[in-house]
């Protein structure tokens, strides 16, 4: 903690507050968006393909707008965006609290979406903006606090979960509401590089960042690292149920899973983020990361055979996989986060940013969507054809996949510029 406050105060006020931010951020959505599923079967009574809707709403209009966003960043300036952005969540999440007809529901789930769509974009923009060169400093900073609100939302929403759900939304739409006039006040207002430079339409700015080969190419190599990272809420989880149970000793060792990557990223993400890149380039160290991601998947084969544990003793042995998959997977996530976000700037040349980041995220994005469903389908097929260890092989393979696509990237000096391709319009 010590470190993490003096690199905090290492960095100018903006990016100070650009952190904060993003901790407030993430503490008002993961203390209501947990919990939104259950009231809206349990609560409102809804069927579950309507649940499955409403919330498929919301992440698609997060994920499929962002690239709307970053373009809106370029072009409006950064502050716009992260005010408009917090301010739609404010009205969405206190929505929620409100309604109970689908219509409702579902404006106020686009709403709750398209608002992450707005800011998230904005929000690494600014930051690398105003870190210039100490850029990976401040991802990795970036990143403490980015953890620290997820760890932090679900306990606060669980109390208030526990009084209502509606109190869970107020207090959540009065985080981002509180978070909104601060942006008002305190945040500068920075211009989006299409701002300062003007001229050519969104069409010719989309065609540029797609005609950047080397930028696309590094998008869809990254989306195996962020099919695997979501394991930590789909495979992990119901591999610790199959093993654990569904009663209370299943949900300590879910919740176990979740807490080790937080804590590992609050803990030492400064000191591995430095370590890593005092030995290596930027384009090593995401190979690194990556390889570890790919074996983060190993652990698990040692259990993935076993029956159900009847004992607290065999809970915590056939547990124990598992947290040290979540372990490696966070692990991996606090090497790769910093440098890839770093990278993503290399390759848009200083250019279109916001733009950037937004189609980085709307690809990934799509890419976590079918990754999941490719996911589901492995397990379905394990258990099906009596191949336990199929799944975790999958993955560990996608993961040196993954690595060995950035190393030829990095090998043919593809991740230290942008390749742009001349786009008019």
């Amino acid at each position: 903690m010590i470190q993490t406050a003096k690199q905090f105060r290492s960095f100018n006020r903006t990016v100070q507050l650009l952190v904060i931010n993003q901790f407030t951020i993430n503490l008002g959505f993961y203390m209501l968006i947990p919990y939104l599923a259950a009231h809206l079967s349990g609560g409102l009574g809804l069927a579950t393909w309507l649940v499955g809707l409403v919330l498929g709403v919301r992440n698609f209009a997060q994920q499929g707008m962002f690239l709307i966003g970053g373009t809106l960043a370029d072009r409006l300036g950064y502050k716009p965006l992260i005010i408009a952005g917090c301010s739609l969540r404010t009205a969405g999440f206190a929505l929620l609290g409100i309604v109970d007809s689908v219509p409702a529901l579902l404006l106020a789930s686009a709403a709750t979406g398209f608002a992450g769509a707005l800011f998230n974009p904005a929000v690494r923009a600014y930051l690398s903006h105003e870190a210039g060169d100490r850029r990976v400093e401040a991802f990795a900073l970036f990143n403490i606090f980015y953890q620290s609100g997820i760890l932090l939302g679900p306990l606060v929403g669980m109390a208030l979960t526990g009084i209502a759900f509606q109190a869970t939304c107020f207090t959540a739409a009065a985080v981002f509401a509180v978070l909104t006039a601060l942006q008002i006040r305190a945040l500068p207002q920075r211009k989006g590089y299409r701002e300062e430079a003007g001229g050519r339409s969104v069409l010719a700015d989309w065609r540029s960042v797609v005609a950047n080969r080397s930028f696309v190419a590094f998008s869809v190599v990254m989306i195996g690292s962020y099919v695997l990272s979501f394991q930590v809420y789909l495979a992990l989880p119901l591999e610790a149920r199959r093993l654990a149970g569904d009663g209370l000793a299943g949900t300590a060792v879910v919740a176990s899973l979740f807490a080790v990557s937080g804590l590992l990223a609050i803990a030492g993400q400064l000191r591995i983020t430095a370590w890593c890149k005092r030995r290596w380039d930027p384009g090593v160290c995401l190979v690194v990361g990556l390889l570890v991601m790919g074996a983060a998947f190993l652990p698990p084969l040692l259990t993935a055979g076993l029956p159900t544990a009847t004992t607290a003793e065999e809970i915590v042995l056939r547990a124990a996989p598992l947290v040290l998959s979540a372990a490696l997977i966070g692990l991996a996530q606090v090497i790769v986060f910093p440098f890839e976000m770093d990278t993503i700037v290399t390759l848009a040349g200083n250019r279109l940013i916001a733009t950037h980041y937004g189609l980085y995220n709307t690809v990934c994005g799509i890419g976590i969507m079918l990754g999941n469903l490719a996911t589901g389908s492995v397990l379905d097929l394990a258990r099906s054809t009596g191949l336990p260890a199929l799944p975790w092989m999958v993955m560990s393979a996608l993961g040196l996949l993954c690595a060995g696509g950035i190393a030829a990237l990095q090998r043919t000096r593809r991740l230290t510029a942008p390749g742009l391709q001349p786009a008019t319009g």
